[in-house]
C-alpha cells in the first residue's frame, strides 16, 4: 500500500491520519450497516437550522459553524475540543450561510442570509459577507451586499472553471407569494466578489425553492447547480458564452401543487452509477431515489421511505468504503430523527442513527476526527442541539 501525501501546512499530523483511509477500501464482508458514536457539542441553539463544516482557523481540521434562527449570534466550534466562539452578534432571523476563502489567506469568508420570514413580503432578505480581522476567535467584520426578499439558500460555485467562485442566492419564494400555494416566479441570482452586483440566473422556478446542490455534474471542471422546487429538480449550467441554461431532470412528487416537486436534493454514486437522493414534497415525508436505466434515459422515481415527519435534510457519502454511497436523511417532526439508508442488491435498508434526540434541520459531512472516514454533524431545530456522529 502506498503512502498518502500530506502538504506542509498547519495540522499536517492530522492529515497524516488519512493513511487509515486505506482500510476503507476493504468491503465489510459481513455486510453490516455503518456504525456511529454520538457526541453532543451544544444544547442551547434555539431554532437550530444549519451546520457547515469548514476549516475556520486554518489548522487542517474541519470546524463547525452553527446557525440558529432564533438566536442573534453566529457561532463556530473549534475542532477537536469544540470550543465555542462568536463570529458575529446582533443578527436576527438567520437562515443560511456559505463559507469560502475569497482572498486566499486560508481563512474562509462567510456569506450570510438573515432577516428572513416565511412570509416573503415581510422578509428583508439581507445578505452579508463576514471577514475575520486577524484573530478568528474574535468578532468578525460584516459587510451587507444585498437585500432580496426571502433570501434563503446561499452556496459558492465555480461556474466557469476559473477557480474563482461566485455566490449563489436562491430565495424561498417570489417576493409577493403567499401561503399555502406560494404562486409566483422565484429569481435565482448570483454575485461576483469583485463588485457584489446582483446578477440574474433565471426566474423559471415557481412556488417554493428549497433544495440547492452545487456539483460538477458533467465532469468538465465547472460547477453546475441543482435546484429543487415545486416544479421538480432542474440543472443550471453557466455556458461558455456567459448565459445560463436550464434543463429538467425530474418533476419530483407527482401530487398536485403545492404538494408537488422536490424539497431537498443530493447526488450520490452506486459504484459507477449516479443517483439522486431527495426529500419530497416540500418538508415532506418521503425519501426518494432517482436512477437512470441508461446514461441518457429518464430518471426513474423510487420512494424508499415514506415515514418522515417534516423531512428537511438529505446527504450522501460512502461511509463504509464499499464504493457505493449511503444516504443520510433528517427530519424535524416528532419523534425527530436521523436515518441512514444503504443499497443492498435491489432494495434500500433503513437504520435509525438517532431516534428522538435530534430534530435534524441540517447536517454536514466531513472527516471530523482525521481517521480518513467520513463523519457527519447535525443541528436540531426543536431539540436546540448540535451533535457529531463519528464513523466507527
Amino acid at each position: 500500500m502506498g503512502q498518502f501525501a500530506t502538504k506542509s501546512v498547519p495540522g499536517r499530523q492530522w492529515l497524516k491520519k488519512a493513511t487509515v483511509a486505506v482500510l476503507c477500501s476493504i468491503v465489510n464482508a459481513a455486510g453490516q450497516m455503518p456504525h456511529f458514536t454520538q457526541q453532543t457539542i451544544a444544547t442551547d441553539l434555539a431554532g437550530g437550522y444549519q451546520v457547515v463544516a469548514c476549516d475556520v482557523n486554518h489548522d487542517g481540521k474541519p470546524d463547525l459553524i452553527a446557525l440558529a434562527s432564533n438566536m442573534t449570534e453566529l457561532i463556530w466550534f473549534e475542532n477537536p475540543g469544540w470550543q465555542r466562539h462568536v463570529i458575529a452578534s446582533g443578527l436576527h432571523h438567520m437562515i443560511n450561510l456559505a463559507a469560502w476563502d475569497i482572498d486566499g489567506d486560508g481563512i474562509p469568508e462567510i456569506a450570510l442570509a438573515y432577516e428572513f420570514s416565511m412570509n416573503p413580503a415581510e422578509s428583508l432578505g439581507k445578505v452579508a459577507i463576514l471577514h475575520h480581522e486577524g484573530d478568528v476567535r474574535q468578532p468578525w467584520k460584516m459587510e451587507e451586499i444585498d437585500r432580496l426578499p426571502a433570501s434563503h439558500r446561499l452556496r459558492w460555485a465555480d461556474i466557469d472553471g476559473s477557480g474563482k467562485k461566485v455566490l449563489i442566492n436562491a430565495p424561498l419564494a417570489a417576493a409577493h407569494a403567499q401561503a399555502p400555494d406560494y404562486r409566483g416566479r422565484v429569481p435565482l441570482v448570483y454575485y461576483r466578489p469583485d463588485d457584489w452586483k446582483r446578477r440574474l440566473i433565471g426566474d423559471a422556478e415557481e412556488g417554493i425553492v428549497h433544495g440547492i446542490y452545487v456539483t460538477d455534474w458533467d465532469g468538465d471542471g465547472r460547477d453546475e447547480i441543482l435546484i429543487g422546487s415545486f416544479l421538480g429538480i432542474h440543472l443550471y449550467r453557466y455556458t461558455r458564452d456567459g448565459e445560463w441554461a436550464r434543463s429538467e431532470i425530474t418533476r419530483g412528487d407527482p401530487n398536485p401543487w403545492p404538494r408537488s416537486g422536490t424539497s431537498d436534493i443530493a447526488p450520490g454514486q452506486l459504484e459507477k452509477e449516479r443517483f439522486l437522493a431527495a426529500i419530497e414534497p416540500w418538508h415532506g415525508n418521503q425519501v426518494v431515489v432517482y436512477r437512470q436505466a441508461t446514461s441518457r434515459g429518464a430518471w426513474k422515481r423510487q420512494v424508499i421511505d415514506s415515514s418522515l415527519l417534516d423531512g428537511h435534510t438529505v446527504l450522501t457519502a460512502d461511509f463504509d468504503g464499499d464504493g457505493s454511497d449511503e444516504i443520510i436523511a433528517g427530519y424535524r417532526g416528532q419523534p425527530y430523527g436521523v436515518n441512514l439508508y444503504k443499497f443492498r442488491g435491489e432494495s434500500w435498508t433503513r437504520e435509525a442513527i438517532d431516534s428522538g434526540g435530534m430534530s435534524a434541520a441540517g447536517c454536514a459531512i466531513a472527516d471530523l476526527n482525521g481517521d480518513g472516514r467520513p463523519d457527519f454533524a447535525c443541528i436540531g431545530s426543536a431539540t436546540h442541539n448540535l451533535k457529531v456522529y463519528l464513523n466507527q
